[in-house]
């Protein structure tokens, strides 16, 4: 159960623990204990204790290719 007390903005800990989530199933390495718990609840985790922050910008990621 997630305190809701602790979250200052409940829409940027959406979106950051969304994002989180997305990356932890495409096969990112969670930065917390996992045990049995799901790929959600990891990402929400590693935002709570502050693992992962949200990064402000467009959202897009370059990635230089040697052309």
């Amino acid at each position: 159960m997630i305190d809701r007390s602790k979250i200052p903005n409940s829409f940027a800990f959406v979106v950051t623990a969304g994002a989180r989530a997305r990356q932890l199933l495409a096969g990112s390495t969670p930065r917390v204990t996992v045990g049995e718990h799901k790929k959600v609840t990891v990402a929400q985790q590693e935002v709570l204790t502050r693992r992962v922050e949200a990064i402000e910008g467009d959202g897009i990621e370059t990635i230089p290719t040697d052309a």
